[in-house]
């Protein structure tokens, strides 16, 4: 089974930007959907956004449109979250999760893996 593990967290001054990374432990990441949730302190896991297994078919959260780019490198098993114009709203721990499932990616039961998150903390 695919693990994913993500990278690239820290802290960042508001309207700065940061790029995760989410790479494939175990197995290629090839066949599987890969989704980006977040969960701030007190607040329940949210979606985030989603990538299909070729990168064809992407979805965001609205609260994220237009600062946020999915992207993956298949060659290089790795999924890629590239954040811009951060605010302290953005602030949770990211996690990054994989799944078989065709469609419905921004919920969280489709998902079979998931990593361990990585911090992001905005400034303001």
């Amino acid at each position: 089974q695919v693990q994913p593990v993500e990278s690239g967290g820290g802290l960042v001054q508001a309207g700065g930007s940061l790029r995760l990374s989410c790479a494939a432990s175990g197995r290629t990441f090839n066949s599987y959907a890969v989704g980006w949730f977040r969960q701030a302190p007190g607040k329940e896991r949210e979606f985030v956004a989603a990538i299909s297994w070729s990168g064809g078919s992407i979805r965001y959260a609205d609260s994220v449109k237009g600062r946020f780019t999915i992207s993956r490198d298949n060659a290089k098993n790795t999924v890629y979250l590239q954040m811009s114009s951060l605010s302290a709203e953005d602030t949770a721990v990211y996690y990054c999760a994989a799944s078989t499932a065709l469609s419905s990616w921004h919920l969280k039961n489709v998902y079979t893996s998931w990593g361990q998150g990585t911090q992001v903390t905005v400034s303001s």
